[in-house]
């Protein structure tokens, strides 16, 4: 999946951008920036993708992308009920604050952490909490208070171990200006089919290429196999729908595109590493 480079909308009266996101979409498309990029998830139903990662999207979730790891925020509006989004999204330069500002010898473990950001850091326990509130501050801030919440912000991620990489070591993305229009059409050929057979050709042709061509295509961007991105995003969504006991695992395992109770196990426990029951007693231990 050829990522598009993404322009950020900074102003001119600021040294990064900070907007809040509300409504039915991210309107993002699988892209880069050079800018180091942290996003608070509040209210959302879907996945993210990080480099070669998918993960499913949770409130409270948050991460830091690196500059010009390709990425991507994706709502799913399912059953004809549209969900809502709601995030805070902070887009920064290593040189907001000057070419030689990250270069004082007081600066050496942020340093580390945007280096340790070019796999994406997804932030956990008491930290995230810490950053979270933070956001919202900056997200309400004008002038120097801003520069400062973002100062603050990095501090605590840079001596903190709640930050986990995300995407692989092995990840190594290719990146180009062009066809963005042509990973759209299949991005929305896979979400709208995704509870049925994800056709290999159907998908090469909404990229206007042949089967084998796509396949190369496919894996040299996003590090994974046409299948292993689809099943990857289908047993995302079964996570979420084991968290509610209404569900049986078998109509599960159907509402989320896999053919019979067999295959959707083998794949559930190849990704999560647990069964599908496994999975859901520890999802109701966890939650108390």
């Amino acid at each position: 999946m050829k990522a598009v480079l993404e322009k950020t909308p900074r102003t001119q009266w600021e040294s990064f951008h900070c907007e809040t996101v509300r409504g039915t979409s991210y309107h993002a498309t699988w892209h880069f920036h050079p800018e180091y990029q942290l996003t608070l998830v509040l209210e959302s139903r879907g996945h993210r993708m990080v480099g070669d990662n998918i993960t499913r999207l949770r409130p409270g979730d948050l991460v830091l992308v690196g500059a010009n790891l390709p990425h991507v925020w994706h709502q799913e509006n399912r059953g004809g009920a549209n969900g809502r989004v709601h995030a805070i999204i902070v887009r920064f330069l290593d040189t907001f604050l000057g070419r030689d500002f990250l270069e004082r010898p007081e600066l050496e473990l942020v340093r580390t952490l945007l280096r340790k950001a070019a796999r994406g850091l997804h932030i956990t326990g008491r930290t995230r909490d810490l950053v979270a509130d933070a956001m919202h501050r900056l997200a309400a801030a004008k002038g120097f208070a801003r520069i400062r919440e973002l100062l603050a912000i990095l501090d605590v991620l840079a001596t903190s171990r709640d930050v986990k990489p995300v995407a692989s070591t092995g990840f190594l993305p290719k990146f180009s200006t062009d066809d963005q229009e042509r990973m759209q059409r299949v991005l929305r050929y896979i979400d709208l089919h995704l509870t049925d057979e994800i056709d290999r050709t159907r998908a090469a042709a909404e990229a206007h290429l042949s089967p084998g061509a796509f396949s190369r295509f496919f894996k040299l961007r996003t590090g994974r196999t046409l299948p292993e991105y689809v099943n990857a995003l289908r047993i995302g969504r079964a996570c979420e729908l084991l968290s509610d006991d209404k569900w049986k695992i078998a109509d599960i395992a159907m509402e989320c595109g896999f053919a019979n109770l067999a295959n959707f196990n083998r794949h559930f426990r190849k990704i999560t590493k647990f069964s599908p029951r496994e999975y859901r007693r520890r999802f109701r231990e966890n939650a108390g």
